[in-house]
């Protein structure tokens, strides 16, 4: 039953997207941006969401809202799925995203994307990339909106980490954001590279905002200290709660690519 529930989901979902992507294309040279947010966040994406809890029964829990700034801040959260990247802008409304460059050259969604108002980056132009990054960070919260960004720039298995990439750091230093960790399992229940959508509860916790006036590996330290030590705690919960969280988890300890 789980194949033909997330293949229902899977369909409207990405589906959603694509139809989403298209109107986006078409209207956004034409109306302000924030009718493309609001298609987005307050409507495509909203459904989508609902359906993954209605179709597939997997559900999503904020923790830590009172460390939720809606407008100006940076959110720097574990990468596990695409969850995240779908659905993490229907509870942070004026948030959107840095991402890799690659993904703007997607047809109709690349498009999309950027009408949307995120931040591409060039992994590898260097200093020069991220100076534009922060130029382009710098308008975004200066207008209101927040920024999320993975601080590991890609996917990881759950209970798995790689390398923090620079970029946070340097916006960590050159902005007066503050710079809020998330912790989730979302790749529980929506794991990398497959079809299937698990039923259960997905969490964010939201933790504090990092202290000001750290040096760049201080910084670094602390803050993946902190997100991951939360994942762990989530995870734990999760692989209790739930026998398939168990059978992922264990899965992702002997294969962590």
């Amino acid at each position: 039953m789980i194949y033909l529930k997330s293949l229902i989901y899977n369909i409207i979902g990405y589906g959603t997207i694509a139809v989403g992507s298209l109107i986006s294309t078409i209207l956004g040279p034409f109306v302000p941006q924030n009718w493309i947010i609001a298609l987005w966040n307050d409507y495509l994406l909203i459904f989508s969401r609902w359906c993954l809890k209605v179709i597939c029964g997997l559900e999503m829990e904020l923790r830590g809202v009172e460390n939720i700034q809606q407008g100006g801040a940076i959110f720097a959260c574990k990468h596990e799925s695409a969850v995240e990247t779908y659905y993490l802008t229907t509870f942070l409304k004026k948030a959107t995203y840095i991402f890799k460059k690659e993904l703007a050259y997607i047809p109709l969604f690349g498009w999309a994307v950027y009408f949307y108002g995120s931040v591409p980056v060039d992994r590898a132009g260097g200093s020069a990339a991220m100076k534009k990054m922060l130029r382009e960070s710098k308008k975004l919260l200066k207008a209101g909106r927040s920024i999320i960004i993975f601080p590991e720039g890609t996917r990881t298995k759950p209970g798995q980490t790689s390398a923090y990439k620079p970029g946070l750091a340097f916006l960590y230093q050159n902005t007066d954001a503050p710079v809020i960790p998330v912790a989730t399992n979302t790749g529980l229940f929506w794991t990398k590279r497959s079809f299937l959508r698990h039923p259960g509860k997905i969490v964010f916790e939201f933790l504090p905002p990092m202290p000001r006036g750290l040096q760049k590996k201080e910084f670094m330290e602390e803050l993946r200290s902190r997100i991951e030590s939360k994942c762990a705690e989530l995870n734990a919960e999760a692989v209790h709660n739930y026998p398939q969280a168990r059978a992922i988890y264990e899965a992702a300890k002997e294969n962590p690519k």
